[in-house]
């Protein structure tokens, strides 16, 4: 597992949800990153990433007040048709 945390000076504002984009790599792989903090993981397949991206934010909001209530992974799939 590769977890990247850069640590901001970041207020929750009362959001409920996190939003990571997930993009699957050639190798099979999954890479997500969060669309609003800078928080970044990756696995080698779904449930792993899930578990990553749990382990990611909780490292992330580990001491603040308010974490979000939601974490929700949108997969993002670019596919070209010939």
């Amino acid at each position: 597992m590769v977890l990247l945390l850069c640590p901001q000076s970041c207020k929750l504002n009362s959001m409920d949800e996190i939003v990571f984009e997930v993009t699957q790599e050639g190798d099979g792989g999954f890479v997500a990153e969060c669309l609003t903090e800078s928080i970044f993981t990756e696995a080698d397949d779904w449930e792993s990433l899930r578990r990553h991206v749990k382990e990611a934010v909780a490292a992330f909001y580990f001491d603040r007040p308010q974490r979000p209530a939601r974490i929700r992974l949108h997969l993002v799939r670019d596919e070209v048709l010939a």
